[in-house]
Formats: structure tokens, sequence, C-alpha cells
């Protein structure tokens, strides 16, 4: 089983609420042994037209990524996130 990743595109309209949701999530990337490897507001887009934050997470299985994703700190944390941006996000395993 290779590595989990979790990429988000976010498209944020209030970043009060957005940074509630960062600081919430912190505490996970201890738990969850994760590792940020992208985190970029601007991204040189190439083709399509969806703007935002990119974020890339890796972590070390799938099935880690999908705790993470389903934890209730997680869960709890989306709240804000949901109140303060539109996200796309999508769970993909490696090679």
């Amino acid at each position: 089983m290779g590595k989990g990743y979790l990429v988000a595109r976010v498209r944020i309209h209030n970043k009060s609420d957005f940074n509630k949701f960062i600081e919430i999530t912190k505490a996970l990337v201890v738990e969850y042994e994760e590792k940020v490897l992208v985190r970029n507001p601007e991204p040189e887009i190439k083709e399509g037209n969806l703007k935002g934050l990119t974020t890339i997470i890796e972590f070390k299985s799938v099935t880690q990524a999908r705790k993470f994703y389903n934890s209730k700190t997680y869960t709890n944390a989306k709240v804000s996130q949901e109140k303060a941006s539109e996200t796309d996000l999508i769970l993909v395993e490696g090679v």
C-alpha cells in the first residue's frame, strides 16, 4: 500500500474563520504523523481556472489519511472551514 495524499484547493472568503480551522487542525499534524508538502496561496495555473490556496498533505498510508479525514477533531474543524471557504478536496494513493 502506497502513501496517502490529501490534495486541497481552497477559495477563502473569511480569513478569520479559516485561521480558526488551521489552528484546530495543527494538532492533527502530530497525531496523524502527516507532512505538509505544499501550501501555496498563488499556484501557477497552467490549465483550468480553479484558483485558491493549494495544499498537499502526505500520510504514511491511505488508511491513515482516511482516519485523519474521519476524525472527530477534523470533523469539528470543518465547521469553521465551511463557513470560511469553498474547498475541493481529494484523497489519492501514491504509487
